[in-house]
């Protein structure tokens, strides 16, 4: 039997099977007490409800609106809350002496959800444990959570989503706002005065959200928890389906999905007048609301910056995360003394990169005035710790200035004199990934084995040159030159340098700027001032083939362990076969 929006109100306050007068229901239900008394003549005209009780009928009659099941999402990294999350996923983190996620858990079982699954990916193992706590609990692993954006943990309990709750995992409710029976599908809503930078919905009648924008002023915006009915889910999984595979999906918010097909999917909002929903966008953020956060987290990040700069936990602020690189995770913080970059080593870092010889070359370069950033770092664990460079440029590898100024650069390192005990040749580093590869299994590229063996003949042919071996940074483009406001020159990242041959940089250079043939040549040229020879010239072309072929195979490497390389993958494979070519061509082994 079908319930009007009052009737059902009515009768979710009598669902705990004592009798209630109409007052009383009135104040459960939130209602007025002549809404009430309208409401409760028509349910017990339809049997629904007898002398201030619910009947049978009338729990059959609630059935459709019971909750069957919550998603927890928990499958990202939480950029915005490093460093922290580089250790444990933000919603293990302990808030006011409780675990988000186990906050969130027990609240929804309170409410009398009978089954929560919680869909997880990064450090999904530290997950696990939840389904030995709570029998109601699932663990759903997302296997695209790091290619894709949310839409892929919707994807992947497309087939639980019914009566359901969305939840995030990060969330904290200082009180409870689930329920056992929900009228229909909404998102929950907190009041932003003034400007906001936050989701603004527009309703149109009984709470429809008609439109979202991202900013707006003095607006309801999206926040908290989202309910999906059973005609919701079935048309949202429908969409999701048809659209999944296109790649303008990948990257998507499954909120953007839902927005591009509002007209299709209807959905009410429901405001908590009250902040009772809190949801932490920084550590600054997370401090206010729990000024002994920090103070009582176990972090042995945190414990590194302290041990380090000799700071107290109460002084670490102003913390947000900077661009990832392929290899690490990076981070900005501050301190009464000042600004500084943390460095998180990357999945599978301790299998590719020799530690004690980066910190050897940090410490010949911060010496040598190359890298004046570099603080300490630690070769065990990984870290590092850098001073943030305000305002720095980098250089434009596509001016002739910039060319001219990366290989002045090269020129100065390469006649520095630095002996590090490390070595570095491009090819025996593609060897080295290689054999990483194939301990996971064949390797099952098409045409591999082809530019396998021909990076193999270059190699024979390249090693008869007796080129000059110097210290090589072999990390060598313009994101890693921080040109700093008074002109001071930096070349950070020396996590690959090593003892090779001086064409690496260049190489480097030619592969990671994305060089044209012109401005490979320019370069050859500013590096040797107009002076190289045609074999050089031969021998230098075929390192940025070399390169191009040891990157790629780091990339395939990288890409099994589970990082998302991107584009970098095809741009690695792009200049592997163009220079590899040419260098058979040249050296006459075509």
């Amino acid at each position: 039997m079908a319930l009007d929006h009052n009737g059902f109100r009515v009768l979710r306050t009598l669902m705990d099977g004592g009798r209630h007068t109409q007052r009383e229901c009135a104040l459960a239900a939130h209602l007025g007490v002549a809404t009430v008394n309208k409401a409760v003549r028509a349910l017990e005209a339809d049997g629904l409800v007898c002398d201030g009780a619910i009947t049978q009928a009338g729990r059959e009659a609630m059935e459709p609106y019971r909750v069957d099941n919550a998603v927890i999402m928990a499958a990202g990294l939480s950029s915005r809350f490093v460093p922290l999350s580089y250790e444990r996923p933000k919603g293990l983190l302990k808030v006011r002496g409780q675990v988000l996620i186990e906050r969130q858990i027990e609240q929804l079982l309170e409410a009398g959800v009978p089954k929560v699954y919680v869909v997880v990916g990064y450090k999904q193992e530290l997950f696990f444990y939840l389904e030995d706590k709570y029998p109601e609990v699932a663990i759903v692993v997302n296997r695209e959570y790091a290619s894709r954006n949310n839409n892929s943990s919707l994807k992947a309990v497309e087939d639980k989503l019914a009566n359901t709750y969305i939840c995030s995992s990060d969330d904290y409710f200082e009180e409870n706002p689930f329920e056992a029976y929900v009228w229909g599908s909404y998102y929950a809503a907190q009041y932003a005065e003034g400007q906001t930078s936050e989701w603004v919905m527009t309703c149109g009648p009984h709470g429809r959200i008609t439109k979202v924008e991202i900013g707006g002023a003095d607006g309801w915006y999206m926040l908290g928890q989202v309910y999906f009915d059973r005609a919701f889910s079935k048309r949202f999984r429908q969409i999701l389906d048809e659209e999944y595979d296109r790649p303008a999906t990948a990257p998507k918010l499954w909120e953007e999905i839902f927005i591009d097909h509002i007209d299709e999917l209807p959905m009410a909002i429901r405001r908590y007048e009250r902040p009772i929903i809190h949801e932490f966008d920084s550590l600054d953020d997370l401090r206010e609301f729990d000024p002994l956060f920090l103070d009582n987290i176990d972090s042995a990040i945190i414990d590194n910056i302290t041990g380090a700069l000799g700071c107290s936990r109460a002084e670490i602020c102003d913390v947000y995360p900077l661009k990832e690189s392929l290899t690490n995770l990076s981070c900005h913080f501050s301190t009464n003394d000042g600004e500084y970059v943390y460095r998180h080593p990357g999945i599978g870092t301790e299998n590719i990169i020799d530690r004690k010889s980066e910190l050897a070359a940090l410490a010949a370069a911060r010496d040598m005035g190359l890298d004046s950033t570099f603080i300490c770092a630690n070769p065990e664990e990984g870290w590092k710790i850098s001073r943030f460079v305000p305002g720095a440029t980098t250089i434009d590898a596509h001016t002739p200035e910039g060319l001219a100024q990366a290989m002045a650069v090269a020129r100065k390192l390469h006649t520095s004199g630095i002996i590090l005990k490390s070595t570095f040749g491009f090819y025996d580093e593609a060897k080295r990934y290689e054999a990483l590869l194939r301990e996971k299994g064949p390797i099952e590229v098409p045409e591999y084995g082809r530019w396998n063996e021909l990076a193999e003949r270059v190699h024979g042919a390249m090693a008869q040159d007796d080129a000059p071996v110097t210290v090589t940074h072999n990390d060598f483009f313009y994101l890693n030159f921080l040109v700093e406001q008074d002109g001071t020159f930096n070349l950070i990242d020396w996590e690959y340098a090593g003892m090779g041959d001086s064409a690496n940089d260049l190489a480097t250079f030619s592969v990671c700027c994305e060089l044209s043939p012109e401005e490979v040549e320019q370069a050859i040229d500013l590096y040797y001032e107009g002076k190289a020879t045609p074999e050089e010239r031969r021998h230098n072309l075929a390192m940025i083939g070399m390169c191009g072929w040891c990157w790629y195979c780091w990339s395939l490497l990288k890409e099994s362990d589970g990082d998302f390389i991107g584009e970098w993958l095809y741009i690695y494979y792009r200049y592997a076969k163009k220079y590899l070519a040419l260098a058979a061509d040249l050296y006459g082994i075509a």
